[in-house]
């Protein structure tokens, strides 16, 4: 897991096409705005489990290898 510090107004790019910006900190808040091609998808961890407890056949999306945005853990 990368762990970053940034400030307000400051981003971060995941690969070639998403990039995270710091919209806002208010206490234990920090609001993030992210601008990402419309193909990939952006979920709130809450929504994809509620989405995988309504439906327990749908697997989660696998990102392919080749793909700039996969990255492997070590």
């Amino acid at each position: 897991m990368l762990v970053l510090s940034r400030k307000d107004g400051q981003r971060v790019m995941i690969g070639p096409n998403v990039v995270v910006t710091v919209l806002e900190i208010r206490g234990d808040t920090v609001k993030l705005g992210f601008d990402a091609p419309s193909e990939v998808r952006i979920l709130r961890e809450e929504v994809r489990r509620r989405n995988a407890d309504q439906n327990p056949t749908t697997v989660a999306p696998r990102i392919p290898i080749d793909s700039p945005f996969f990255a492997e853990c070590a």
